[in-house]
């Protein structure tokens, strides 16, 4: 895939996920609560959690506009991702009342992970 597919293709998958952070995460708790809440009912947690990746998710939709100008956003959507999948893995191991989101958050973490780095420019481009 050449540099100019993948920019354009990381733009539709960084707007994509940026919507689904904005207003996709809530519905998903309260669809499949195994596989995406870690508290029952409306904790300050999952208030919190929410709060957190809804602004992600706004710099997401951003990047997606130009994604060389937000390089450091898509970056720290790659690893944040990646170390809090691998936290919640071991977690969902640790406490098998949690073992749904083996099957939930836990893939699409490190989905998301994946899809940004294989599509991420390879050039860090210099501004001037």
């Amino acid at each position: 895939m050449t540099e100019t597919q993948k920019s354009k293709y990381l733009s539709i998958a960084l707007a994509v996920i940026g919507a689904c952070f904005i207003i996709g995460l809530y519905p998903l708790t309260k669809i499949w609560p195994s596989g995406w809440a870690w508290h029952e009912g409306q904790s300050a947690y999952l208030q919190m959690i929410l709060g957190i990746y809804a602004t992600l998710g706004v710099y997401l939709m951003l990047a997606a506009k130009n994604p060389k100008e937000y390089t450091s956003i898509i970056s720290f959507t790659i690893w944040s991702s990646i170390v809090h999948g691998t936290i919640m893995a071991v977690q969902a191991v640790v406490y098998p009342e949690h073992k749904g989101h083996l099957l939930g958050d836990v893939p699409a973490l490190f989905v998301i992970a994946a899809v940004l780095l294989y599509l991420r420019p390879s050039k860090v481009y210099a501004t001037k």
